[in-house]
């Protein structure tokens, strides 16, 4: 494969959340209480057979009001240093390609009800798998840089992109 070659995706379905303004959402799933719900397309409605039984899943999709890629940029967690954007979470990337972790509340024919939405309203879904607990949890795992930063989830639960410009 050529390294310039044009991949395209299309979406399998739209996610519906309570945030309408990037500035507004949480800063990752795992900090978010705000339900949602993910609205399958139904060509695509089969792809959820079994998948009631599982408690969190991966939504994969597209950020589609990202700005421009900017390959440096200061992450929330340390304001003070630039940072790689392969080594930081940000939406404005070379593929602005997002991916969640969020809990599974419910089925409802081609529709998913989740808890810890942190993207946008009408949202491009992209994929879902499964988490895995025994594939997706790995022990001594090292965070970066982020290590280095001293903080508790209960701190940086209350920031937004917006809180964060103020």
């Amino acid at each position: 494969m050529k390294a310039k070659a044009v991949i395209s995706y299309k979406p399998i379905g739209i996610i519906h959340t309570g945030f309408k303004d990037c500035k507004d959402t949480p800063i990752q799933s795992a900090l978010s209480d705000a339900d949602g719900t993910v609205e399958v397309f139904t060509e695509y409605s089969s792809g959820l057979k079994d998948i009631e039984g599982f408690s969190h899943i991966f939504l994969i999709y597209h950020f589609h009001q990202a700005g421009a890629c900017s390959l440096v940029q200061k992450p929330f967690l340390d304001n003070k240093k630039q940072r790689g954007i392969f080594a930081i979470r940000h939406f404005n990337r070379p593929n602005p390609i997002g991916l969640s972790i969020v809990e599974l509340r419910g089925v409802k024919g081609n529709i998913l009800e989740i808890r810890g939405a942190d993207m946008l309203d009408g949202t491009p879904l992209l994929d879902i798998k499964p988490y895995i607990r025994q594939f997706d949890c790995r022990e001594n795992a090292r965070s970066g840089w982020v290590d280095e930063q001293k903080f508790e989830i209960s701190d940086v639960k209350k920031y937004t992109p917006g809180s964060l410009q103020k």
